[in-house]
């Protein structure tokens, strides 16, 4: 597949756009640390989507999906960050694509699960700032207008649509009836970190579904689980364990349709023989 070919499938939309994103943020906070940590970040995700691939026997083939998941753990991770963390995060990331997977496919976002995981192992910092969450408040326009091709690009808005709507009506009730501090989750970066988290990582097509009924009662229990979470334990990670628990129940609607469609070729295959 050329270059040309590439930038117009998906991944390639969001590819292009979390580049620019790396450098819009990277520009205006006049800091290149965060451009060095995507650098590594994509480089140690494309190596250890290559061994794995190996290791399988695979067949080649481009390594986008590495090179994205990458790029989110470098723009979620602060600029601060050591080398160490930013390689282990994104070698946890492309890892759980390999391990825990259904049918060739990944349960968990990658980026989500690993992003998940550094905060008890290495009490990861996320500032989000390549969502623009150091940046003035206009700067989400740019959020919106990528958040908008990738969306449009991938035809998740029934997923997107709810889980925002959720998201913000639970946390206004929730700050309404001074349950937590929910109020700060309507200010930057957290808002920030819901519009990127929204459009970029709840729309990964491997690890969501693809019906607009399936994808609206996605967008509705990852955005419940997340709030729920972070009412009542507060934080960082509210919105990568309800993603996670999302991915988790897709993978048990998959496999509880996948049992029922092999119940009835059984079945059908039985009545052929005995008619026999």
């Amino acid at each position: 597949m050329t270059v040309k070919k590439w930038l117009k499938t998906p991944k390639g939309y969001v590819g292009m756009v979390l580049i620019t994103y790396l450098l819009i943020a990277s520009i205006e906070s006049k800091d290149i640390k965060g451009i060095i940590n995507g650098v590594a970040a994509v480089i140690v995700s494309i190596m250890v989507d290559i061994l794995c691939n190996v290791v399988k026997k695979r067949k080649w083939s481009m390594p986008d999906g590495a090179l994205i998941t990458g790029f989110i753990i470098s723009l979620i991770l602060s600029t601060t960050t050591s080398f160490g963390i930013i390689a282990a995060t994104a070698a946890i990331a492309i890892l759980s694509k390999h391990l825990l997977v259904y049918k060739k496919k990944p349960i968990f976002n990658p980026a989500a699960f690993g992003l998940l995981l550094s905060v008890p192992f290495f009490h990861t910092g996320q500032s989000w700032w390549g969502a623009f969450g150091d940046l003035p408040a206009w700067t989400i326009l740019f959020l919106l207008v990528g958040g908008y091709l990738v969306t449009n690009r991938v035809n998740k808005f029934p997923q997107v649509f709810a889980f925002m709507g959720t998201s913000f009506l639970l946390l206004l009730l929730m700050g309404h009836f001074n349950i937590g501090d929910e109020v700060d989750a309507l200010r930057p970066p957290f808002i920030n970190a819901t519009l990127f988290f929204g459009f970029f990582m709840l729309t990964d097509p491997p690890t969501s579904p693809a019906k607009d009924k399936d994808q609206v009662l996605f967008g509705i229990l990852t955005s419940a689980a997340g709030a729920l979470i972070y009412g009542i334990f507060g934080g960082l990670m509210y919105l990568f364990i309800g993603l996670c628990i999302g991915n988790l129940y897709s993978f048990l609607k998959k496999r509880s349709s996948s049992q029922v469609s092999m119940n009835r070729k059984t079945v059908k295959n039985t009545r052929t023989m005995v008619s026999k």
